[in-house]
């Protein structure tokens, strides 16, 4: 058995809810590691459409233990009703596990989070504004609330008293909005301790002896590598690391725990909010593929931005995460297609290169590099397995592997459970592939 991290490969909404559903049927654990209620993973099931923002996606299977992670930030009311919501549907959330080390957004985040995005003006960077940001900078301030704080009535209300000393002067005399009150917010955010008590506890032992006991462990990512706050296109990134490297930590394991790393990419890229994006389609073929992918925000609804699949970016992502293993979703929404396109390379100030620019400025001056395949125009959605696709089809997968340098172990062709092709047993690969030596940075 193994632990095997999944994460998003592009700028998230990428399919990962699914693929970690599917995966987590042979899967002891999934363990949510980084980010917040600002991540939507939706999983199609035949007890309908389920939402997650904050639960594991591998819930669904009632023998499945899932954990939200020391690395998570933890909104308790939208996780209440997260909960209550799965309850009402039928759903076991017996076995649904809160670090007592993940740290918790507090109103002041979601007020904050709002007047300093509002204050940007034109230059603001299209945040969701459910306080996720705010609370990042608390933790790494030293000044963060964490769930075990809200067990013990004393301590929290003097931990919160001081917090709200400087928030308050901040939102009074920075913002000009009145202050937070101590008794509203103790009183509050206590009962919801209260009510989470059950499930707030020592994760990381559980997880050790898990990993001692060699069941399987899926570490489960939110938001995508390109919104990782290091290397993601910064400003316009979220507020934690996405990547593989900051997946053990934020589940509360060793780094040397992690087996294998897998990478789940879209057929095509996708992008919310503001930020440079090399290969956005503004015409028709666009539209084409927002409609056909019903490219909408999980949580948040907002529409978003659409374009061809972006071999410079991927294979950035791969080299920086090691991947041993590459998942392509949403392949049917290329069905109707007659040509494709892939970008190779990007065409900045008249020269051609092949990495990723770190100044957004030069990122935004990219042109993409097509190279044109030729699209299959037949349904995808039925078949099962990886010689039952069209020509045009393997062809075009055969060449996102060579430029992605990784192999394909599934494909999605539908948002539908079961609609996924295997071709490799992510969960049972041992080994890089031969052919790809992605350790080696060109």
């Amino acid at each position: 058995m193994a632990v095997v991290a999944v994460i998003g490969a592009q700028w998230g909404d990428e399919g990962k809810g699914k693929i970690v559903d599917e995966l987590s049927m042979h899967t002891q654990y999934v363990v949510r590691y980084q980010g917040g209620s600002n991540a939507g993973h939706r999983v199609v099931h035949d007890k309908g459409e389920f939402s997650f923002r904050l639960v594991p996606s591998g819930i669904l299977y009632p023998n499945t233990t899932c954990i939200i992670g020391n690395g998570v930030v933890v909104d308790p009311k939208g996780l209440i009703a997260e909960m209550d919501e799965l309850k009402r549907l039928g759903i076991d959330i017996s076995h649904l596990y809160i670090s007592e080390r993940a740290h918790v957004v507090m109103p002041y985040h979601f007020l904050l989070d709002r007047l300093e995005e509002q204050a940007r003006g034109a230059d603001k960077i299209d945040s969701t504004q459910r306080g996720i940001g705010p609370a990042y900078v608390d933790k790494h301030a030293r000044i963060g609330v964490r769930m075990a704080d809200l067990l013990d009535v004393d301590t929290f209300r003097a931990k919160l008293s001081n917090i709200l000393q400087q928030k308050n002067r901040m939102i009074t005399q920075i913002y000009g909005q009145p202050p937070l009150s101590l008794e509203e917010i103790h009183g509050e955010y206590f009962g919801y301790g209260l009510q989470l008590r059950p499930h707030i506890t020592d994760t990381q032992s559980m997880l050790h002896e898990a990993v001692f006991e060699r069941k399987m462990v899926l570490l489960e990512g939110a938001q995508g590598a390109l919104l990782d706050i290091d290397f993601g296109t910064y400003p316009y990134v979220t507020s934690s690391s996405t990547m593989a490297a900051n997946a053990a930590g934020g589940a509360g394991l060793s780094p040397r725990s992690i087996d294998r790393v897998v990478g789940v990419y879209k057929a095509y890229i996708t992008r919310v909010g503001s930020g440079p994006m090399p290969t956005e389609l503004f015409d028709a073929s666009g539209r084409e593929l927002r409609d056909r992918g019903h490219e909408f925000g999980t949580n948040t609804g907002r529409e978003r931005r659409c374009g061809w699949f972006d071999a410079v970016a991927g294979r950035f992502v791969a080299q920086l995460n090691g991947l041993d293993a590459a998942v392509i979703t949403k392949l049917d929404v290329l069905d109707t297609f007659p040509t494709i396109n892939i970008c190779t390379a990007y065409q900045l100030h008249g020269k051609i290169i092949h990495n990723l620019p770190a100044s957004i400025s030069d990122l935004a001056a990219c042109e993409p590099v097509y190279e044109e395949v030729e699209g299959w125009q037949s349904d995808t959605t039925g078949i099962c397995t990886y010689d039952d696709l069209p020509l045009a089809a393997k062809k075009y997968l055969k060449r996102l592997e060579e430029l992605l340098e990784t192999p394909i172990a599934m494909i999605s062709v539908s948002p539908q459970r079961g609609k996924t092709i295997q071709v490799k047993d992510v969960l049972a690969m041992q080994e890089h592939d031969d052919r790809y030596p992605r350790n080696a940075m060109r």
